[in-house]
């Protein structure tokens, strides 16, 4: 079996949608052929814990740690989260108004910890990588980010070995959403495009997860850039759909829900709705307070269940039951060009997708060739009014066209396919 170095900063028990990218690689991989070699670090910051995706996570698989040291205890002390300041939640790294506190641990974080807070992992880990494999060889290396410190572990260790390297971008870099919000100044930005820029034409090949960021990465580099998405594991979807008896009308929302993504304009119009007592708002993830403040705000109190983090498994389980899935996307204009992980399960639960956001954005295209669903922009109202009723009588379902190119089986292949290529 031929040998894959992943360097990776997300790994299980940590949960969230940045974990199952690899681990879906992983768990298909030695039926191709591959033995996944992963490295990561033996005590990362953690948002979210998931002990059932260890199960996914192949015998075969070799697990690397070692230790890291991070800033997140004293930069959640500077920002205040947890402490219930208003918009002191999930994601302050966006267009939201913050405190003079947040503001500073951003221009913090953005200045002296570049690319991320992760950067002093990078020289301790080429180091320790660079002797491990004068013992244990393997035939490419991969890196996945972000956290964007991994690609440079993996430029470093290029340089020192010649062994094919591969940068797996499951997000842009300078191009990212969130990246204008890190106040960051003049010398600081061409410091990240630098490093960005030596990342992009220092690897054997780039791979980024959706068409429009690919069309960006080809425009900045001469070294090839392919197209593996994000997608969905077959295994998880296997069983039929869960029988219910309650007679509601479940609307369902998967994942971390930012306030940037608040759609507004979606709670009134299920605040109108003529069967607004049937129908329940189910939030499955870890949710901004200004999220439950605002659906509070229409009377709707009593149609929440707001199920808090779940397990991977128990998330799916969710769509599985769902009458209808709602994706609000980010407001900010570079998201355009993003998938939502979650987005291919949703494909995968073949239930009607309702999407808030830019109409002319991936997203919007990809639900448009799947027939799952529409994407009205956030003030669409009526629409989104339509979209549910048309859902609620049975006049619209989910198609589910050509989606079986989005299984973790078939995108391994592609990755396995491009590291036979290489190696």
């Amino acid at each position: 079996m031929k040998r894959a170095l992943i360097i990776v900063y997300y790994w299980p028990p940590t949960g969230g949608s940045g974990v199952q990218r690899w681990v879906k690689f992983s768990k298909y991989m030695p039926g191709m052929g591959w033995q996944p070699v992963v490295y990561t670090p033996e005590n990362p910051e953690q948002l979210a814990v998931d002990g059932s995706l260890l199960s996914e996570v192949p015998p075969e698989a070799e697990v690397i740690k070692t230790h890291i040291s991070e800033p997140y205890a004293a930069a959640r002390k500077i920002m205040g989260r947890g402490s219930g300041e208003k918009g002191s939640g999930l994601n302050p790294v966006n267009g939201q108004k913050k405190s003079f506190k947040q503001k500073l641990a951003l221009f913090i974080r953005g200045n002296f910890f570049i690319p991320d807070p992760r950067v002093s992992w990078v020289r301790p880990s080429v180091r320790y990588l660079k002797e491990y494999l004068k013992e244990h060889p393997v035939d490419v290396i991969v890196t996945s980010g972000p956290p964007q410190s991994m690609h440079l572990i993996g430029l470093g260790l290029h340089k020192a070995t010649g062994i094919p390297w591969v940068a797996d971008f499951r997000d842009p870099w300078t191009k990212m959403y969130y990246f204008k919000h890190l106040g960051l100044s003049a010398p600081a930005r061409r410091r990240h495009e630098r490093l960005e820029q030596a990342v992009l034409d220092g690897c054997d090949a780039v791979v980024s997860v959706t068409p429009m960021v690919q069309a960006d990465f080809r425009a900045a580099t001469e070294t090839p850039v392919h197209l593996i998405c994000n997608g969905y594991d077959g295994d998880d979807f296997a069983s039929g759909p869960p029988r219910r008896t309650d007679g509601k009308f479940r609307i369902v929302h998967t994942g971390l829900f930012a306030s940037d993504g608040n759609p507004v304009a979606l709670w009134k119009a299920i605040a109108a709705l003529p069967f607004r007592e049937q129908t329940e708002i189910r939030l499955a993830g870890k949710v901004d307070p200004e999220i439950l403040e605002a659906i509070r705000a229409e009377g709707l109190e009593g149609n929440l269940v707001n199920l808090g983090y779940l397990s991977h498994e128990e998330a799916v389980a969710e769509l599985r039951a769902a009458d209808m899935l709602m994706l609000p996307l980010r407001r900010d204009p570079e998201y355009r060009k993003a998938y939502p992980g979650k987005i291919f399960e949703y494909l995968a639960a073949r239930k009607p997708v309702l999407g808030i956001g830019q109409e002319d954005g991936a997203s919007a295209q990809l639900l448009r060739s799947a027939g799952a669903g529409v994407m009205a922009d956030w003030d669409r109202q009526d629409e989104m009014a339509a979209f549910i009723e048309g859902v609620h009588s049975g006049a619209i379902k989910a198609e589910g066209r050509d989606i079986d190119k989005y299984s973790r089986r078939e995108l391994t292949r592609a990755m396995v396919e491009l590291f036979n290529k290489l190696s």
